[in-house]
């Protein structure tokens, strides 16, 4: 392509050749200029110096001398590191001072200030700095900026070469007069080829020196306080005195008992009283009445001549400040004008005083003010509009409220209802044919009558009262008494708006309800209504079940006996399970017997002397006359005694009793006489002392026992006497006992039937 001649048509352009732009020779690395070893001509050619074909054979550049030679050994070239990085955090530091002229002053002049100049070597900027001085009252630190700071109008800048000791340096109109330099410096300077000069005094300021000579001449003249407060906080911080304090303003109007909190700090003798508020007591939320402060004994003592109106009393004023000793129990301090009971306070408080004070605090006060209590609410009468439970809801609260249900209650009997047959206890014959379905609803305890229509009776039926709560007759208006479950039974008699209805039948879910929930129910409710059910014939199923039921426990049992004639009982059973045997031991028994039989007979015995009983006049007009004879001998004979010696009487007579006994017997027995209720035949006295005894022996025999029927204790079962229904074939049937269902009853004539429940 080369030897042809550039005519038109014959120009051919390479494609590879994009780049046209002349290449550098240098890198920039760090700001620094770094040649290339290897680049390339306009449009990435390659350059002739640098390819072989333009050398000759014999060039010495075509051979490599490591292949002769070998290859040489290259020094590492140093890291570079740039300038920032090789001083950063490296300074020159110098001290210096500088004066500053004070005006309109009569102490001092002028004023001697110490700074130190600081020379950063990364960048080549300065820093002025001037410590910090206690109670100088001069707002000191940094003076100057971190800046590069100009040393002429030339436009140089202040170098570290410019810097020395013993040198004035003008700083932005200011002199600095260095003095002296750290190590650091001085070896860097020297290294620089620069020696430091010697350091110079720091000259002292006027009038801080004569400051401190009069703070050392009071500290040697003057003695110490004894109160160290340093001490007493780190004893006493934390520590407080609590009071329990009233002041009382019922003087005033609305003013009553204020309490109050007084604390005590022990740690800076402070005083803070805090009001203590209560529920609704309608006053202001401040929490503090007086802030943590000395509070004095006398704030009003202070001199004619103080200008109270525009300056406020300081320590320099009082004479004295309350004291832990001034709270006791009992006393009376002054706060802001308030005179403040103190009633109580705490065990820390009680504690302190006792130890530290030898002071015991007195028991608290009683402050409590005896009120009388509220008066009821009066409850306005019922205005006949609405239900009673909702007048009565409006008066408990302002905005008017719906009664409140029980939701548990309907949402567990949710269309229950118990269902009765009522006749009306009628005035007029023509209501003796009409019946009533009352429904009890379980849900809201109310009650709802319909009247099943009758054909023909010229009586149209239909709801007779809608859902309501029945009120028992006679009950409080304002707390009345509501019909319940309870009050429902067979013959029960209710009232409805003045009109009396009996109750003469019912479903059987009433009784089913009843059995399942019997606590709710009086037991002759319940008997009333399973005696309904029994005699209609709703109860035939339970019977036979109860019958099954009890034929297969007895089968059961005699399974259970294994045979041994013997049935076990339930206690039995769980002794046996427990492995308890009954334990018997003769001769435990024969001594337990003995004492008992000995004790016995010691009770029995008559301690008592007994008196002599007399034969009282008697009525001679008496038609049947009355021989009383004489006394015989009483005493027993051994042989008539002996028979008895091994029987022991429930009640031993003495001769003198049976004596009496007999006499009384005959008065009695002469009352009788005389009063013609039946005749009597006198009996001789005894004759003899055999026939005493056996007469003694006629009257120790048993008798049988007569007991008067108990007495049954209110809220218990009673009898109930229920009257059957008017049914004439009852006599012709046979019935089952209720409660003894395996007997047959047959009921021949129409009396009332009597059985506990």
């Amino acid at each position: 392509m080369a030897g042809i001649p550039k005519l038109p048509g014959f120009t051919f352009s390479d494609p590879t050749l994009t780049k046209f732009h002349l290449s550098q020779t240098f890198n920039l690395c760090n700001g620094y200029k770094l040649p290339k070893n290897n680049f390339r001509g306009i449009g990435g050619r390659e350059i002739d110096s640098n390819s072989v074909k333009h050398l000759s054979k014999q060039d010495v550049t075509r051979f490599d001398p490591s292949l002769t030679y070998g290859r040489t050994k290259s020094q590492a070239l140093p890291q570079f590191t740039p300038h920032y990085v090789l001083y950063d955090q490296k300074c020159l530091t110098f001290k210096a001072f500088f004066k500053q002229a004070v005006v309109e002053s009569a102490n001092e002049f002028y004023r001697v200030r110490h700074v130190n100049i600081i020379y950063f070597l990364e960048d080549d900027t300065i820093t002025v700095m001037e410590p910090k001085t206690p109670n100088s009252g001069i707002d000191q630190g940094r003076l100057i900026r971190r800046s590069k700071i100009p040393k002429n109008d030339m436009g140089a800048y202040w170098h570290w070469k410019d810097l020395n000791v013993g040198k004035d340096i003008l700083f932005n109109g200011v002199v600095f007069h260095t003095v002296d330099c750290d190590l650091f410096t001085r070896e860097y300077m020297a290294s620089q080829g620069l020696v430091m000069a010697d350091p110079e005094e720091m000259p002292v300021d006027p009038y801080t020196f004569n400051r401190q000579q009069l703070q050392a001449r009071g500290s040697v003249t003057k003695t110490g306080r004894c109160d160290d407060k340093l001490r007493r906080f780190l004893e006493y911080d934390g520590k407080v005195l609590k009071f329990k304090a009233v002041w009382d303003d019922r003087e005033n109007q609305y003013g009553g008992l204020m309490k109050y909190e007084v604390l005590y700090f022990l740690a800076d003798d402070t005083v803070s009283v805090k009001e203590v508020h209560e529920k609704n007591d309608g006053r202001d939320p401040y929490p503090v009445l007086l802030r943590k402060t000395k509070l004095p004994k006398r704030y009003t003592d202070t001199p004619a001549t103080y200008p109270a109106i525009y300056l406020e009393v300081s320590d320099a004023e009082i004479t004295e400040f309350y004291q832990p000793k001034d709270f006791q129990i009992g006393e009376t301090i002054f706060v802001l004008g308030r005179d403040i009971l103190l009633y109580d306070c705490d065990k820390f408080t009680r504690d302190y005083f006792r130890k530290a004070l030898c002071i015991e605090q007195k028991p608290a006060i009683d402050i409590s003010v005896p009120t009388s209590p509220p008066t009821p609410a009066q409850v306005p009468p019922h205005n006949g509009l609405g239900s009673l439970e909702d007048s009565l809801q409006n008066t408990l609260t302002f905005l008017p409220k719906p009664p409140k249900k029980d939701v548990m209650r309907q949402l567990l009997n949710a269309n229950k209802y118990l269902r009765y047959e009522m006749v009306m206890d009628a005035v007029h014959p023509e209501d003796t044919i009409r019946r009533f379905l009352l429904s009890y609803s379980l849900a809201d305890s109310t009650c709802s009558i319909q009247e099943p229509p009758i054909k023909n009776s010229g009586i149209i039926g239909g709801k007779y009262l809608r859902s309501t709560l029945l009120v028992k007759p006679g009950s409080d208006p304002l707390n009345p008494d509501y019909y319940t479950p309870a009050d429902f039974y067979i013959g029960a008699i209710i009232t409805v708006f003045q009109q009396r209805f009996k109750i003469i039948g019912a479903d059987l879910y009433v009784y089913r309800y009843m059995t399942a929930n019997s606590n709710k129910f009086p037991c002759e409710v319940i008997q009333s209504i399973r005696n309904y059910m029994f005699n209609k014939g709703y109860l035939k199923d339970d019977v036979e079940d109860q019958v099954k039921d009890n034929l297969e426990t007895e089968r059961q049992w005699d399974l259970d006996t294994k045979g041994d004639g013997q049935r076990q009982t339930e206690m039995e059973k769980c002794l046996q399970r427990q492995g308890v045997d009954e334990g018997y031991d003769p001769e435990y028994e024969k001594n337990t017997m003995d004492r008992i039989r000995e004790e016995y007979e010691e009770s029995v015995k008559h301690k008592s002397k007994i008196q002599p009983y007399g034969v009282k006049p008697v009525n001679m007009e008496c038609a049947y006359p009355v021989n009383i004879g004489d006394v015989k001998s009483t005493k027993c004979t051994e042989e008539a005694a002996a028979q008895y010696t091994s029987y022991t009487p429930k009640h031993v007579d003495t001769p003198e009793e049976i004596i009496a006994k007999h006499y009384t017997r005959v008065l009695k027995d002469h009352r009788a006489i005389c009063d013609g209720s039946h005749p009597v035949e006198c009996i001789e006295p005894p004759s003899s002392d055999q026939d005493l005894c056996r007469e003694s022996q006629r009257h120790l025999e048993p008798k049988p026992i007569m007991v008067s029927p108990p007495d049954i204790p209110p809220q218990e079962c009673k009898i109930k006497t229920v009257t059957f229904a008017e049914d004439p074939d009852r006599c012709n049937k046979n019935r089952l006992d209720l409660c003894e269902l395996n007997l047959e009853k047959t009921h021949c004539d129409c009396t009332k039937y009597q059985r506990e429940c």
